[in-house]
């Protein structure tokens, strides 16, 4: 761990202790809001030159676990032990200082300012940040160092989600930290992108850094981390070395109980199903000829990397973007869409990938959510009928296992799990015929996974048509009766069900003009 000389990745700090030596212990924890004990005596150790996964549910407590200790939250009991003393944050930016830093699962940049000047953002008070030049030669080391092909002057605006979280993680690489925590650092990065991420993180461990990895993907913790610790309800369940346990266990101590999804086998669609959905060569200026028929009850999966056009060719049948050309037709019938409204019209309802921005507004309660697609249904004569927004809230909330408290509880207060349902019980609650999920499990536990397959697969046994746009290979072959490949905005391929395996989907992903 000899710092080489103009090496941007130096640990100056953690050279006070040696490799795989305790730098932090979380001692007895609790923490209290409003009357909910969040996190009930929660103990945490990391090491000098590891990756300490950190799992459970949804609302297990592993944020706000690591929101104590980056100084977001002061603890109500316990200790942190920190570089062998015992220490308190006042805030995020005496943490940061001590060389504790997070790379965020929700993104924290600012649009309309550079990649260089989101970097640095907040460190304007020593002189050279505030040196264009200065930051950007600084943000293109770094970049550079960590093999990100990002240039520090592109507007952060015009990137991708993908591009915009390895920013983030530049970010948090950039304070020089002993300890770095990745909070579903993944959800939105490629498969490159993904390999890119974890070259970093070794590179780290090597240097001494030690690192908390929060993440639902089970085969990335066990690919990359040396220990996992499991919260349930607040509480600390077990540590164990990664290598001494399999997936299965590790889920079994998350959730208190055994999951299993397996592979689809056959369609569940009957042959004599109609057609509710037609797409004929669909074009933009980021898809290139796209068509296929989505059946009654039928589940569709869109397979693809990323930029392969998925995501672009279900905001053209929502009318979100325009459409050069091609046509849709709903129930054998030519329709013009040219906007969501238009769409929604017609029966369409789209889960959006990011559910906080596009799907929800998280300052609104559950009732005011749920009802926001359907809101003129329950206004008459210039009145809104609250009685008539609970009673349905209150119907879907039971219907589809939404856990709150109340109607009343906001929604940006739910798990992820929890605000994916809100979602979709609005487009319940508009009886939208046709729902397009966009990355439906992005970001959610085990637990809330499987409830979101149930779900789905009852949508699809009452009647309902879905398109599932996933980058899980496992999602698509669990849920899919067929599934549409695509590349570089074109249709290669659609798969039936019982001929879809990984090898074949990846063979279509990457088939090049």
């Amino acid at each position: 761990m000899i710092r080489k000389t103009g090496d941007i990745l130096n640990v100056s700090k953690i050279l006070k202790v040696k490799f795989m030596e305790k730098i932090l212990s979380l001692q007895g924890i609790h923490k209290r809001f409003s009357g909910v004990h969040a996190l009930k005596g929660c103990d945490f150790d990391l090491k000098a030159g590891e990756v300490h996964a950190l799992v459970g549910e949804n609302g297990a407590g592993k944020s706000t676990l690591m929101k104590v200790l980056t100084g977001i939250h002061q603890p109500d009991e316990g200790k942190i032990i920190y570089m062998g003393k015992e220490v308190s944050f006042t805030g995020p930016r005496d943490a940061q200082d001590m060389g504790i830093s997070i790379v965020h699962q929700e993104l924290n940049l600012i649009n309309n300012l550079t990649v260089a000047q989101n970097i640095f953002i907040g460190r304007e008070g020593k002189s050279l940040f505030t040196n264009d030049k200065y930051i950007n030669d600084k943000a293109g080391e770094i970049l550079k160092q960590l093999n990100i092909d990002i240039n520090p002057t592109d507007i952060m605006g015009d990137l991708t989600v993908g591009q915009g979280q390895l920013v983030e993680i530049v970010k948090a690489v950039s304070f020089d930290a002993n300890i770095i925590i990745f909070d579903e650092p993944t959800a939105s990065l490629s498969e490159e992108e993904t390999k890119t991420l974890f070259k970093i993180i070794n590179d780290l461990r090597d240097k001494g850094v030690g690192m908390v990895y929060i993440s639902h993907r089970m085969g990335e913790i066990k690919e990359i981390s040396d220990r996992v610790t499991v919260m349930r309800d607040g509480e600390y369940v077990d540590t164990k070395n990664t290598s001494d346990i399999t997936v299965d266990e590790i889920i079994s101590m998350m959730v208190g109980r055994t999951i299993y999804e397996e592979p689809k086998s056959h369609s569940m669609v009957p042959p004599n199903a109609p057609v509710v959905l037609k797409v004929e060569n669909l074009v933009s200026k980021d898809v290139k000829g796209v068509s296929f028929d989505l059946h009654k009850g039928e589940i569709l999966g869109f397979a693809g990397l990323v930029g392969a056009g998925r995501t672009e060719t279900a905001r053209l049948i929502f009318g979100a973007d325009p459409i050069i050309s091609g046509k849709i037709f709903i129930n054998d019938k030519e329709t013009e869409i040219k906007s969501p409204q238009d769409a929604v019209k017609v029966g369409i309802g789209y889960l959006s990938e990011d559910r906080k921005q596009f799907g929800l507004c998280l300052g609104l309660s559950i009732a005011d959510n749920s009802v926001l697609s359907s809101l003129d249904d329950f206004i008459k004569g210039g009145f809104i009928f609250d009685k008539s927004i609970e009673k349905v809230s209150n119907e879907y909330v039971e219907k589809i296992n939404i856990k709150t408290p109340t109607i009343k509880q906001l929604a940006k207060n739910l798990s992820g799990g929890n605000q994916q349902k809100v979602v979709l019980a609005k487009w319940l609650i508009k009886n939208s015929d046709i729902l397009i999920f966009d990355e439906p499990t992005r970001g959610i536990d085990v637990g809330a996974k499987s409830e979101i397959y149930k779900l789905m697969t009852n949508l699809a046994e009452s009647g309902k048509s879905i398109i599932m746009i996933s980058s899980e290979m496992q999602e698509l072959l669990r849920m899919s009766d067929r599934i549409l490949v695509m590349c570089e905005g074109k249709q290669t391929g659609i798969i039936n069900i019982e001929d879809a395996n990984q090898e074949y989907i990846m063979k279509l992903a990457t088939k090049h003009g």
